[in-house]
């Protein structure tokens, strides 16, 4: 039996059994996808749970009824905080797309010394809007239960001025630092369950930024004899955690049922 089609939904669209799709996925389900009254579909609720629903109707917007719910599988046990200095062009998209896809929780854009792009807060709201919606597509393709936040962007020193709270590893990456990445892992114990990973723009972060970033409890680390592009360097780093210390090569968190 083939896998079921996945949609996502806001939680506020379930009522008991009752499940009303929005526009967009009623459009996708009929007209893409040629779904029809009676088929099978997944709707995750992005808080990292999955709905089995029958549909029931395809007009303006779709219904169906919950046939059964589940907890996701496909939550690592470490929640990682991607603050991506801003880069050029549509790079943006590529990093929160793979970001999603290797389980990153949330990702923090920050406007850097070396930020190239310089707009009003109306359209870093626009592009915040436009990235949040590439976490809701890339969860849906890859099946995570939960799509990550993408904040607005801010200056870099007003992320790094956020409470880091339970995060036991806070690591800067930056080319400059001796410290290899290895050794600054090997530091770390017992395996953390919250991360904060800083990944500069084009051009990397400045030694002023760095400095900062350590005067807040953040360790520098170069990640390795190469240097990355800013689009590669935060998922790299990404996949690097979840195999040591969350669910690549072989973790897994298995969903159970729900049983209200």
């Amino acid at each position: 039996m083939s896998a079921l089609r996945r949609f996502t939904i806001a939680p506020g669209r379930i009522d008991g059994d009752r499940v009303v799709f929005d526009r967009d996925e009623t459009r996708h389900m009929a007209g893409v996808l040629r779904l029809a009254p009676g088929d099978l579909v997944v709707a995750a609720d992005g808080r990292g749970r999955d709905y089995t629903v029958r549909i029931e109707s395809l007009g303006e917007t779709a219904t169906g009824t919950v046939l059964g719910v589940a907890t996701n599988r496909a939550e690592p046990a470490l929640a990682i905080t991607l603050v991506q200095g801003v880069p050029k062009g549509d790079k943006m998209e590529l990093i929160v797309r793979a970001a999603t896809e290797l389980g990153v929780a949330r990702v923090l854009p920050a406007i850097t010394e070396r930020t190239i792009v310089r707009l009003e807060p109306s359209r870093w709201r626009e592009r915040a809007r436009r990235w949040q919606r590439v976490a809701k597509e890339a969860a849906k393709q890859c099946g995570r239960g939960i799509i990550p936040e993408v904040g607005v962007p801010r200056p870099l020193a007003e992320w790094l001025e956020v409470p880091a709270g339970a995060a036991e590893l806070r690591l800067c990456l930056w080319e400059g630092e001796a410290l290899p990445l290895a050794r600054a892992l090997e530091a770390v114990a017992p395996p953390p369950r919250v991360a904060l990973v800083l990944v500069g723009p084009e051009g990397g972060l400045a030694r002023r930024e760095v400095e900062l970033a350590r005067a807040q409890g953040w360790t520098a680390a170069r990640l390795g004899p190469r240097i990355l592009r800013t689009e590669t360097a935060g998922p790299a780093i990404a996949a690097i955690l979840q195999f040591r210390f969350g669910d690549l090569g072989g973790g897994s968190t298995a969903a159970e049922p729900i049983r209200d």
